[in-house]
């Protein structure tokens, strides 16, 4: 498999929630989701686990008092996979109605 070119991984981004974006070197997407409580912040990152051990692939998780930042990539093709925006949509729908 080969990653996805830059134009597939911007149309793609553009059915995503408008704060994921993709870093400069086009290997990675990526989105910060703020909380008003740490707890709530452990719930997200947690209900992403579940998420991602479902799809069998797994983000980069930054976990801090009221943010969660989430990375995703494939390691395997360095680069972008539609993995990769299919797991990004579904924590947009947990996100929307989670906060």
């Amino acid at each position: 498999m080969e990653p996805l070119r830059a134009d597939q991984s911007s149309a793609l981004l553009k059915a995503l929630h408008s704060g994921w974006s993709i870093s400069d070197d086009g290997l990675e997407i990526s989105r910060t989701f703020d909380f008003p409580a740490y707890s709530r912040t452990l719930g997200f990152a947690n209900a992403i686990a579940w998420i991602a051990i479902a799809e069998g692939h797994h983000p980069v998780l930054t976990v801090s008092y009221g943010t969660c930042a989430v990375t995703y990539t494939t390691h395997a093709i360095n680069g972008l996979s539609d993995n990769d925006f299919i797991c990004a949509a579904k924590i947009d729908r947990l996100a929307a109605e989670t906060i």
